[in-house]
């Protein structure tokens, strides 16, 4: 194995917005939305999980995605979209955007979660992802798929590393998907175990993009990012300001990894190249007045 490869590749992040605003009651006005994410374009990150296209009745909030995309500026950026879909036929509809690149699935490997995130068992989830891969391959989309409750579940359901490692293999193997994110859905996941699965991942599937989508509370975020870079990960999610975040999370102060630490560590390290510094700052400022309460 070419450990090097694991030390020279750059950092790419993937800011979302979609997760910050989903669980909100109140309704964001589309034009905020529009405002917000344009902002963000200007930043440099590598992608951006914009919206969704999934139920109104089960996410509300993403009910305008479609609006959003089409007042979205993206004449002057290289970032590119992603959005989550959650059925073929959220796939299907967001296939037929050109300005998408990357569709998003929630596999999870704890059953209860799946039916209650997506209505199906994991083996029915599992034919969904092929469906929505068939839709990518046919719409020159890519698919991201979460490895939801990756690190454990609240529900009391089976987990262990081989678990997750299980799934992995079954997701490349069988489908061909060759990005997945390892998601800590609840917050819960500890340095060790972060290093023990991307360690015992990436060198496994050489030919899979493995990314990070931890939660997290203000004062461990650290430990878990440098774990999942030091065990090779390049490809980390987060929110600005933290926010958004699984509701599940027993800790009131869990929420998104914070994209503005992480920029500050990777950046450290030379390895974001393309970071617009003052459009940053213009995002956090406006994230204040975009999400009020926080």
């Amino acid at each position: 194995m070419n450990k090097s490869r694991y030390i020279c590749a750059m950092i790419h992040l993937v800011e979302c917005p979609r997760d910050a605003m989903q669980g909100l009651k109140e309704f964001i006005p589309t034009a905020d939305k529009v405002r917000y994410i344009n902002q963000l374009l200007k930043v440099g990150f590598d992608t951006l999980d914009f919206g969704s296209f999934v139920s109104e009745k089960a996410i509300p909030q993403m009910r305008d995605t479609k609006e959003v995309l089409s007042q979205l500026d993206l004449s002057a950026t290289k970032t590119k979209l992603l959005a989550i879909v959650a059925n073929t036929r959220g796939a299907e509809v967001a296939s037929e955007y050109e300005e998408i690149s990357y569709l998003g699935f929630p596999f999870s490997i704890s059953e209860t979660f799946q039916q209650r995130n997506t209505n199906s068992s994991i083996e029915e989830a599992l034919t969904r992802v092929a469906e929505i891969q068939d839709i990518c391959v046919r719409s020159n989309k890519k698919l991201v798929v979460y490895i939801s409750m990756g690190f454990g579940n609240p529900y009391g359901d089976l987990y262990s590393p081989e678990i997750a490692i299980h799934w992995s293999n079954r997701l490349h193997s069988e489908l061909g998907i060759d990005i997945l994110a390892l998601s800590d859905t609840i917050g819960i996941a500890q340095p060790a175990l972060i290093t023990e699965l991307f360690t015992a991942l990436i060198p496994a599937l050489p030919n899979v993009t493995f990314g990070a989508h931890l939660h997290t509370t203000p004062d461990t975020w650290y430990e878990k990012v440098d774990a999942a870079y030091k065990a090779g990960c390049r490809r980390f999610d987060g929110a600005l300001k933290g926010l958004g975040g699984c509701p599940m999370a027993k800790d009131d102060l869990t929420g998104n990894m914070p994209m503005e630490n992480m920029v500050g560590y990777f950046s450290e390290k030379q390895l974001i190249p393309h970071i617009h510094e003052g459009a940053l700052m213009d995002s956090l400022r406006l994230a204040t007045q975009v999400f009020p309460e926080h």
